[in-house]
């Protein structure tokens, strides 16, 4: 099983993932504002059955590939490195947007705020990154079963992502109208997610196949 510690790091890392804007928390960020806390938190479970399609695709292919072919470790932890360093830049970049910006949305039925949902996030480059590259760094055959690790850690995540997500539609007109007052603090946020996902970036860099 995985150990606390590996368990409490990617929890961490996977807190500091979800914060950084992304496709999913626009999305339903967007819809809480244009339509209301229902059609977010409507929008958020179709987000989540995305992430469920993410998680067993990586339980049962990917984790195995890397573990089988001991080059593959080397080359997703380049690549997770990478991806951190490139999310990094994108939370300190010049002109980088929030996701509580106000924007136009038509009002659509809930059947379609799930499925926009679930697609928005099975098409997302961030989440597919995390679980392609990120993800695997976790996974230690000695530990036991690599299929119940990963769905350990696949729940670990979703659970994160859908109580940081809830929390965000269930209050975006409130953060949206404090940021409007307090610009300074979107950009100290800004900065500080750019540092902390700097340093993962680094660690995975150094990290040393066990």
């Amino acid at each position: 099983m995985v150990s606390l510690h590996d368990w409490l790091l990617f929890s961490a890392a996977a807190l500091f993932l979800v914060l950084t804007p992304g496709p999913n928390m626009i999305y339903v960020v967007s819809r809480s504002l244009c339509q209301g806390r229902m059609a977010g938190v409507i929008s958020l479970f179709g987000v989540v059955a995305g992430f469920i399609v993410h998680m067993l695709a990586a339980a049962i292919g990917l984790s195995a590939i890397f573990l089988a072919v001991p080059l593959a470790f080397t080359i997703l932890k380049w690549i997770g490195a990478l991806y951190l360093a490139w999310l990094a830049w994108q939370a300190v970049k010049p002109g980088a947007r929030s996701p509580f910006e106000p924007q136009v949305l038509h009002p659509d039925p809930p059947r379609k705020l799930f499925l926009m949902g679930f697609v928005t996030n099975l098409f997302n480059p961030k989440v597919a990154m995390f679980y392609v590259a990120f993800f695997p760094q976790f996974i230690r055959p000695e530990h036991g079963s690599v299929f119940a690790q990963s769905i350990v850690l696949g729940v670990t995540q979703i659970v994160v992502s859908f109580s940081v997500n809830l929390s965000l539609a269930l209050t975006a007109a409130a953060i949206s109208a404090w940021l409007a007052r307090n610009p300074l603090w979107l950009a100290a946020q800004r900065y500080l997610m750019g540092l902390v996902l700097g340093a993962l970036a680094v660690r995975l860099a150094m990290e040393q196949r066990r």
